[in-house]
C-alpha cells in the first residue's frame, strides 16, 4: 500500500547479554549495566541499498566495536539500519580510577559518579577513534556513505524539563540555568551561554550609554549653529559627478547634516572612551564570573590533554601517546607549502581585498547611473543612494563568502596536520575568524578611513581607469557614510540570521514528521513507563524504540563545530559593537535586544530541533577570549582613529581654538562656531583651465537656471594652485597628536582596571585551597593508615 511502512524486524547483536549471537539465549541482564541507556547511535543503509563493498565495511566497523566489548542493537527500518550502542560498566570504572590516578588532588564529580554526559563523550571517543582493517575510521566511512549518521540520543526527561524552564520564547526575560544546561550538554556548552548571558547582561549599561549619547545627539543638532550654517548657507556646490550632475546648494543637505551631527559630536569622544574601558571591564568580570561556575562544577584544574590521555588508554589499553614534534626546517617547509606551494592563504585575503575594491567600482558606477538618471529623488541623492545599495551588495558579499572562508580555513588546517583536535580547533578559528573579520569590516575600512580622502579636487580627480570618479565626502563629513552602512549591514545580518537560523530546521523537521506520521504511535505500556524508564529497567518496545531513535535521526545534524557557529556570530557582533561604535553608539542596544532573542533561540534549537550535541569537557571558552581581547586592543585603535580622522571633531576643535570669532576676538554678536561650514569649503574658478576641462558649462547652471562662475568643495586647499593650506597641516598634525593621546589615555585606563579586577574571587580561591587541603588530608590519613596496617 501507498505510505504503509512494514512493522519494523529487530536483530539483537549481543543486546546487554539479553539475547546471544548464537542461539537467542535469554541469560538476563549484566550486573551494573543500565539497560535503557543507549550511549550512541550510528544509521547506515541495508545491504541492498549499498554496495557489496560498503556494507562489508560496515559489517566490519560493527565487529571492531564489539571487540571492544561495546554492546549493539541492530533494528532494520526499510532502507535503513539502526545501531544502538552501549558501553559496559568497565569502562567508565577504568576511566574513573585512571581520572583519580591523574588527578589525585583534585576532587571531581566524575570520580565519584557516572554523569551520562560523560558516559556519552568516553563512547564517543571509542567509536570515532575505532578503525577497520583497512585503516578507515568513522569519519572516512562517512564520507564514503557507509554509514548515514552518527549522534547521542536525546533524554525525554530532562529535554522536557529544558523546555519548560529554558527553551521557550516566553522565558527571555529569565536566567538560565546554566547548571542544568551543564547537566545535559556538558561544560562547553553551558560555558557558551554562560559567556552569551554575561555579555547580554553587560550590554545594558552599554545600551544606556549609547542611547544616552544619540539622545545627547538630537538635542544637540536642535540647538547647533552648524546646522543652521548649513541649512541657511549660500554656498553653491561643485557637481558631484561627471557630465549631467550639475552644481547644487549646500543648503539641500540640510536634513543630511542634522544626521551627521547626531554621531559626529562631543559626546561620541566620551562614548568611544566609555566603550573601550567596558571592553576591558567585560573580558575581566567575565573571567571571574566563569570562576565561579568552574569551581563550582569541580573542573578548575581539568586538563585537556591528560584527559585525550585518558580516553585513549580507556579506548586501546596498548596505545601510544602522540608526541609533540617540532622542527624548525618543518615549519619552514609548511610555511612555504602553505604561502607559495598552495597559495590558498594569501589568495583568500586577495580575494577579500579585490572584492572591497569591487564594492568601490560599484559604489561609484552607481553613483553615476543614478545621478545620470531621469528619477529625480535618485539623481538628487545618488551618492546616498549608492551608499545604501553598497551595503545590501556588501550583506550578500558577506553571506557568500562565509560558505567559501569556512572551505579555505578547512583546507589550510588540513595542510599543518595538527596534533589533536582541541589544535584543530584553534587553528580554524584563528584562519576562520581572520577571513571573517576582513570580509566583514574590509568596507568599513575603506569608508571609515578611505573615503573623501582619496579622491583628488576640481581639476585633478582620481578616477578608476581613468573615467569614473572616486566618491567625494558629504560637505558635513563621512562619519555619516559609516553609521549608514554599519547600521544596515548590522541589521540584516542579526535580523536574517535569526529569521532563517530558527525558520529552516523547524521547517526541516515539519516536513520530515509529516512524512513519517506513522512512527507518532506509542503504545500505552511504553507510554506509562516513559519517566521512569531510567528507574524500572523494562525494555521499550521494537517499534517505540524505532521511534524515538527515527525521531532523533529527523533532526538537524550537529557536529564538533556547531557550538563554533554560534561563538562566531556573536563575536562578530561584539566586534561591530566595539571596533566602530564611535560613528554607531546605537550598537551595543541593536546587540542586547538581538542577543535576548538569540539566547532563546540558541536554546529552543539546541533542544528541540537539533540532534544532541556531544557533551564536551571544558573549563574555558578556549581561544575566543584571546580573539577578544585582540578585539578590544583593536578597538581602541580603530575608535582613536574614527574619531581623530573621520569625523570633524578635530576640525571643530581647532577653528573654536584657532580660527573662530572667539579665537580672533571678533564674536561680540556672534557664535564662537560661526562661520565653520564656510571655513571648510574652498573655491573652484572656470577661469582656470583644468577646471574647464573637468566641467562642463552646462553643468554650473543650478536647475534654477542661475550661471556660476566659481564652485566650493570641502577642502583646505588655496584659490590659486589649489595646495594644503597652513590649516590643512595644522589640523592634520592636531588629527595624530590626539589619536597618540586618546589611544594612551584608554590604554592606560584599560591596565588599571584590568589590574584592579582579580580573575578569580576570593572565595573562590579560598574553595579550590580547601578543596585541595582536604584531598591532601584524605590522602595522607589513607598512607596512615596502610603504615599502621604493615606494622
Amino acid at each position: 500500500m501507498p505510505g504503509h511502512r512494514r512493522q519494523p524486524s529487530i536483530e539483537f547483536l549481543e543486546l546487554m547479554g539479553v539475547v546471544k549471537e548464537n542461539g537467542g539465549d535469554h541469560v538476563g541482564v549484566p550486573h551494573g549495566h543500565a539497560p535503557l541507556s543507549y550511549d550512541y547511535v550510528l544509521v547506515g543503509k541495508t545491504k541492498e541499498e549499498q554496495d557489496k563493498e560498503s556494507f562489508k565495511k560496515q559489517k566490519a566497523f560493527i565487529e571492531a566495536l564489539k571487540c571492544k566489548k561495546l554492546k549493539v542493537t541492530k533494528i532494520l527500518d526499510d532502507d535503513i539500519i539502526f545501531y544502538g550502542i552501549q558501553a559496559p560498566k568497565e569502562i567508565f570504572e577504568r576511566y574513573r580510577h585512571l581520572l583519580k590516578v591523574s588527578d589525585a588532588c583534585s576532587w571531581s564529580d566524575e570520580q565519584n559518579a557516572m554523569p551520562f554526559r560523560t558516559r556519552i563523550r568516553i563512547v564517543h571517543y571509542i567509536v570515532n577513534h575505532t578503525t577497520i582493517s583497512t585503516g578507515e575510521d568513522l569519519r572516512g566511512l562517512l564520507k564514503k556513505k557507509v554509514f548515514e549518521a552518527r549522534f547521542c540520543l536525546h533524554e525525554k526527561k530532562k529535554q522536557r524539563e529544558l523546555r519548560q524552564i529554558w527553551a521557550r520564547w516566553t522565558a527571555c526575560f529569565q536566567g538560565q540555568p546554566i547548571t542544568a544546561v551543564r547537566s545535559y550538554f556538558g561544560e562547553k556548552v553551558a560555558l557558551y551561554y554562560l559567556w552569551l548571558g554575561w555579555y547580554t547582561y553587560l550590554l545594558i549599561p552599554a545600551a544606556v550609554v549609547g542611547l544616552v549619547v544619540f539622545l545627547y545627539g538630537l538635542t544637540f543638532f536642535n540647538r547647533s549653529p552648524l546646522i543652521k550654517e548649513v541649512c541657511e548657507s549660500n554656498a553653491v556646490m561643485c557637481p558631484l559627478c561627471d557630465k549631467r550632475c550639475q552644481v547644487w546648494q549646500l543648503s539641500d543637505t540640510c536634513t543630511y547634516t542634522k544626521l551627521s551631527l547626531l554621531f559626529d559630536n562631543g559626546s561620541t569622544v566620551f562614548f568611544a572612551m566609555f566603550m573601550a574601558v567596558w571592553a576591558t571591564l567585560f573580558l575581566e568580570f567575565w573571567k571571574r564570573h566563569r570562576a565561579s561556575y568552574v569551581c563550582e562544577w569541580k573542573v578548575s584544574d581539568w586538563n585537556e590533554e591528560e584527559d585525550d590521555l585518558i580516553l585513549g588508554i580507556v579506548n586501546n589499553p596498548d596505545a601510544e601517546p602522540k608526541q609533540y614534534k617540532h622542527s624548525y626546517l618543518r615549519s619552514t617547509l609548511v610555511l612555504i607549502c602553505v604561502t607559495l606551494m598552495r597559495p590558498i592563504l594569501p589568495l583568500q585575503i586577495l580575494v577579500i581585498i579585490g572584492l572591497t575594491h569591487a564594492l568601490v567600482v560599484f559604489r561609484v558606477m552607481a553613483a553615476v547611473m543614478m545621478a545620470e538618471g531621469s528619477w529625480k529623488l535618485l539623481s538628487d541623492h545618488s551618492n546616498l543612494g549608492a551608499m545604501v545599495l553598497g551595503a545590501f551588495l556588501h550583506y550578500v558579499i558577506i553571506t557568500v563568502m562565509t560558505r567559501i572562508n569556512r572551505i579555505v580555513a578547512w583546507k589550510l588546517c588540513d595542510i599543518e596536520e595538527t596534533r589533536s583536535f582541541s589544535a584543530t580547533e584553534k587553528s580554524f578559528t584563528v584562519k576562520m575568524f581572520t577571513f571573517q573579520f576582513f570580509t566583514y569590516f574590509s568596507s568599513l575600512f575603506y569608508v571609515a578611513f578611505f573615503l573623501g580622502r582619496i579622491n583628488g579636487h576640481p581639476g585633478r580627480y582620481s578616477r578608476i581607469a581613468g573615467k569614473w570618479r572616486l566618491e567625494e565626502c558629504h560637505p558635513s563629513g563621512c562619519l555619516t557614510d559609516l553609521f549608514i552602512q554599519m547600521a544596515i549591514i548590522m541589521t540584516l545580518k542579526q535580523t536574517i540570521s535569526n529569521v532563517f537560523e530558527f525558520t529552516v530546521p523547524l521547517f526541516h523537521r515539519w516536513w520530515k514528521r509529516k512524512r513519517t506520521q506513522k512512527l507518532q504511535r506509542r503504545c500505552g505500556h511504553c507510554f506509562k513507563k516513559d519517566d521512569s524508564e531510567g528507574v524500572s529497567g523494562a525494555e521499550l518496545c521494537e517499534n517505540c524504540k524505532l521511534r524515538d531513535w527515527v525521531g532523533n535521526y529527523q533532526l538537524n545534524d550537529v557536529n564538533s563545530f556547531s557550538l563554533f557557529n554560534e561563538f562566531l556570530e556573536m563575536v562578530i557582533q561584539f566586534s561591530f559593537t566595539t571596533i566602530f561604535v564611535a560613528a554607531f553608539p546605537l550598537a551595543p542596544l541593536l546587540a542586547l535586544i538581538n542577543n535576548i532573542i538569540e539566547i532563546r533561540l540558541d536554546a529552543i534549537k539546541m533542544v528541540t530541533l537539533e540532534r544532541r550535541i556531544v557533551p564536551k569537557k571544558t573549563n574555558d571558552i578556549g581561544i575566543w577570549t584571546e580573539v577578544l581581547e585582540a578585539i578590544g586592543v583593536m578597538a581602541v585603535i580603530a575608535n582613536g582613529l574614527v574619531i581623530g580622522v573621520s569625523s570633524d571633531f578635530i576640525p571643530r576643535i581647532v577653528y573654536l581654538y584657532r580660527y573662530g570669532p572667539c579665537a580672533n576676538g571678533t564674536a561680540a554678536d556672534s557664535h564662537c562656531m560661526a562661520g565653520y561650514i564656510n571655513n571648510t569649503l574652498s573655491i573652484a574658478h572656470m577661469a582656470d583651465p583644468d577646471i574647464r576641462n573637468e566641467f562642463l558649462p552646462e553643468q554650473m547652471i543650478t536647475p534654477s537656471g542661475l550661471n556660476f562662475s566659481s564652485c566650493s568643495y570641502k577642502d583646505y586647499r588655496s584659490d590659486g594652485d589649489y595646495s594644503f593650506t597652513p590649516q590643512f597641516w595644522l589640523i592634520l598634525a592636531v588629527r595624530f597628536a590626539f589619536v597618540i593621546l586618546f589611544e594612551h589615555v584608554v590604554v592606560i585606563f584599560k591596565f588599571v582596571t584590568a589590574w584592579c579586577v582579580p580573575s578569580a574571587p576570593m572565595q573562590v580561591k579560598n574553595i579550590r585551597l580547601f578543596d585541595k587541603f582536604n584531598q591532601l588530608k584524605q590522602e595522607n590519613s589513607l598512607f596512615l593508615e596502610k603504615e599502621a596496617s604493615k606494622e
